[in-house]
């Protein structure tokens, strides 16, 4: 089959389509004929070892370890090892494959455990399901199992525009808060359309500055210093880091940790879960359009370097999708 292999660390030209052996289900797996797969930002910082300390990873410190990138995925069930129940041939599905398991989705197919997928969205097409389940269920997490989210609070979601960030404000608002969405003057319609109650313009006023103070706060992308998140908090408010930089990480769990001693504030850093579960739950807001995917662009599995080029440059409104066409890559 053909997949996108890593060949090293480096920039989208490291990016190589390559032939390589196609995969063989386990007794509990499928194999799966990838119609779509996305762009997250771990794809990103396993390509770029950014940080750093991605190098210290066993067997990773010069080149990847896992060379074919890509966790989201969305196709149609091939074959079934003897001991699944939940799938049969032909069926569509959709799920995400953790870094651990070493296999990724920039591919014509994959493998994957019969509980990290589930059936695909009907109305979704394979380019918006595979839109959905890192960002998605990362948000998810930061709102509900970190951020203990409750109806008619007052929730702030930076970093709205996103991949993480537009999932978050609908999920937020399919909890009943009160959401306040922060983005850049280009995305302000869009963020507008996914029905934030009130948006913030970054470039023309600082939430953390304006007096207003939040139940929750998601922070899916920014850079301002922990204490000015915590400054635009209630007193017994709860701020989430989904995403931004890696200062921003070690301050919150620092953070976290001095919190619990003293302070009444909490902080989370999100870590995202499997959970099949939650795929569900995410699979019936999608078919209840309550929660619409939002995509930016999508490429061709052969333009996958083109892709990365896009997403590290431009701030993708939503997600970047890898589309395959069988017909045409094989």
């Amino acid at each position: 089959m053909k997949a996108i292999v890593c060949t090293k660390y480096g920039s989208p030209d490291v990016l190589q389509l390559q032939e390589v052996a196609k995969p063989a289900p386990k007794d509990d797996e499928v194999l799966i004929k990838i119609h779509a797969a996305s762009i997250n930002s771990r794809d990103w910082r396993m390509m770029r070892a950014n940080p750093f300390f991605i190098r210290l990873m066993p067997g990773g410190f010069l080149q990847p370890k896992n060379k074919i990138l890509g966790a989201d995925v969305a196709g149609q069930v091939e074959a079934v090892g003897r001991y699944v129940k939940q799938f049969k041939l032909g069926d569509e599905v959709f799920g995400y494959l953790p870094s651990a398991t070493g296999r990724g989705t920039f591919a014509e197919y994959v493998c994957a455990n019969e509980k990290a997928i589930t059936l695909k969205p009907a109305n979704l097409t394979f380019e918006q399901a595979a839109a959905v389940p890192v960002a998605a269920l990362t948000a998810l997490q930061g709102l509900r199992d970190k951020g203990n989210i409750q109806t008619g609070q007052k929730v702030l979601i930076n970093g709205a525009s996103g991949g993480v960030g537009t999932f978050a404000v609908q999920i937020a608002k399919a909890f009943g808060a009160e959401v306040t969405a922060v983005c850049s003057t280009r995305n302000l319609d869009m963020v507008r359309s996914l029905g934030a109650d009130h948006i913030i313009d970054y470039k023309k006023e600082d939430f953390t500055q304006n007096g207003q103070r939040y139940d929750l706060i998601l922070a899916a992308n920014g850079y301002h210093p922990i204490s000015d998140y915590l400054r635009a908090l209630s007193p017994d408010g709860i701020y989430v880091v989904a995403g931004g930089s890696m200062l921003q990480l070690f301050q919150s769990a620092r953070q976290r940790w001095r919190a619990s001693k003293t302070w009444s504030q909490k902080t989370y850093v999100v870590s995202l879960v499997q959970s099949q579960k939650d795929l569900i739950f995410m699979k019936e807001l999608l078919e209840a359009g309550k929660v619409v995917p939002v995509i930016d662009g999508c490429y061709p599995l052969s333009n996958t370097a083109e892709a990365f080029q896009y997403y590290e440059k431009m701030h993708p409104k939503g997600k970047v999708v890898i589309t395959l066409d069988h017909h045409s890559e094989t």
